[in-house]
């Protein structure tokens, strides 16, 4: 069976296979919780603390930190554990937690809400580079483009929906019932991993340890040079968004003079074109190469960020972040399709721990400044310095660019 479904399938034979399938049904019900979660617990924080600054600054923590702490250590367990059964473990774990929380939730404390956030957010970090595993093994090198994006539609999909569905569910049913959803949600994406082949048994990794093992993994990126030119422009794409991401609220009261709700159709026409850009990618993912997905995408957004920061016309900034949400799924699909066909199946897991806290810590690094710089300067110095880091992302995978021509014969799928 195997067999058949890492061989070149015919057209549309992606979406009769059961490994592709699974993990797109595993990804929606995970939305579905994440984003329920995500809103519930930031207007219950809102509500219970008056809208306390730090206490809402802490939900973001406990989403992001695991990013630093876990993924490295979770990649490289990704590729000593079966892949199917980390990720359906790493769900009912998750969904367990959630119950646990929302017991203490209505007999303990409010404040343990915050642990719905963390825990999944660190389970996440051994599930998803085993997802990125099961692709690299199961999907053909024809497949994977398309593949990843369908999975990069899914996700701007729920851009738009998860706020709206996050929202009613709180507001209608309260904070007990949302956390309730979320953990269902959880068992429901392990149900889904359940119609998973069977694990490939595992191959022995000797007496290496676990520091060695991660020790290999950063070798095995800096010795790859399209490996470690991809980094270089994760950090740049993150340091630019990290300066952008928090002065949106600014663009629509200084710079467009509005007042502040207006923000809400940033947001959207955001969304609509992420899910337009990711359906276009799915359509022509056979016949567009990663690296010109990635490249087109970088520049287009480095614009899209330089004309925002400039314009006081509403009409143009929406135009422009339009093209930024429509070009965004390039960007990303573009980097995760390099990275499968760029990195051994043994290494997939490391090499994805490593690259994900580049671009988090990265896009961290520049939030935390990003207000002192919009003071000292201007929020048009801001943007447009962000929109240059996209362009310096663009130089540095240039070289990548021409490698992966010569390379394509070679890509994927000649184990």
């Amino acid at each position: 069976m195997e067999n058949n479904l890492t061989q070149p399938a015919p057209s549309g034979g992606l979406f009769r296979n059961r490994v592709f399938l699974a993990i797109i049904m595993s990804g929606l019900f995970l939305q579905i919780g994440i984003w329920v979660r995500n809103f519930a617990v930031l207007l219950f924080v809102m509500e219970q603390t008056n809208g306390d600054a730090f206490a809402v600054s802490m939900i973001s923590v406990a989403e992001f930190a695991p990013i630093f702490i876990f993924s490295f250590i979770g990649g490289t367990f990704a590729d000593r554990w079966a892949p199917k059964k980390t990720m359906v473990w790493c769900d009912i774990l998750s969904a367990v937690s959630i119950f646990v929380v929302l017991i203490t939730l209505i007999f303990g404390t409010w404040k343990v809400v915050f642990f719905a956030t963390l825990i999944s957010a660190i389970l996440s970090q051994f599930s998803q580079p085993s997802g990125m595993k099961l692709f690299k093994m199961h999907l053909s090198a024809d497949q994977v483009q398309q593949a990843m994006s369908v999975y990069q539609t899914v996700f701007a999909l729920f851009m738009v929906l998860g706020p709206i569905i996050g929202t009613s569910i709180f507001q209608s049913f309260g904070i007990d019932i949302s956390i309730a959803v979320t953990g269902t949600a959880f068992l429901l994406s392990a149900a889904a991993l359940a119609f998973l082949p069977k694990d490939r048994p595992l191959e022995e990794v000797g007496e290496s340890t676990l520091l060695q093992e991660m020790k290999s993994g950063v070798k095995y990126v800096l010795g790859k040079k399209e490996l470690s030119l991809l980094g270089l422009c994760f950090m740049a794409a993150g340091l630019g968004i990290g300066f952008i991401n928090p002065l949106s609220i600014f663009l629509v009261t200084e710079q467009l003079n509005l007042p502040k709700e207006n923000l809400q159709w940033l947001f959207m026409v955001n969304g609509v074109g992420m899910i337009i850009g990711g359906a276009a990618a799915m359509i022509f993912a056979k016949n567009v190469p990663p690296q010109r997905l990635l490249v087109f995408g970088m520049l287009v957004n480095g614009i899209g960020i330089a004309v925002m920061g400039w314009s006081t016309n509403l009409s143009i900034t929406l135009i422009a972040e339009f093209c930024n949400g429509l070009m965004m799924p390039c960007i990303q699909i573009g980097i995760n399709t390099l990275i499968l066909q760029k990195t051994e199946e043994a290494f997939i897991g490391r090499v994805n721990g490593i690259l994900s806290p580049l671009f988090a810590g990265s896009m961290v690094i520049t939030m935390s400044v990003a207000g002192i710089l919009k003071e000292h300067f201007s929020l048009v110095a801001t943007f447009e310095t962000s929109a240059f880091l996209f362009l310096i992302g663009l130089l540095f995978i240039l070289p990548i660019y021409n490698q992966k021509q010569q390379a394509k014969p070679e890509i994927l799928g000649s184990k």
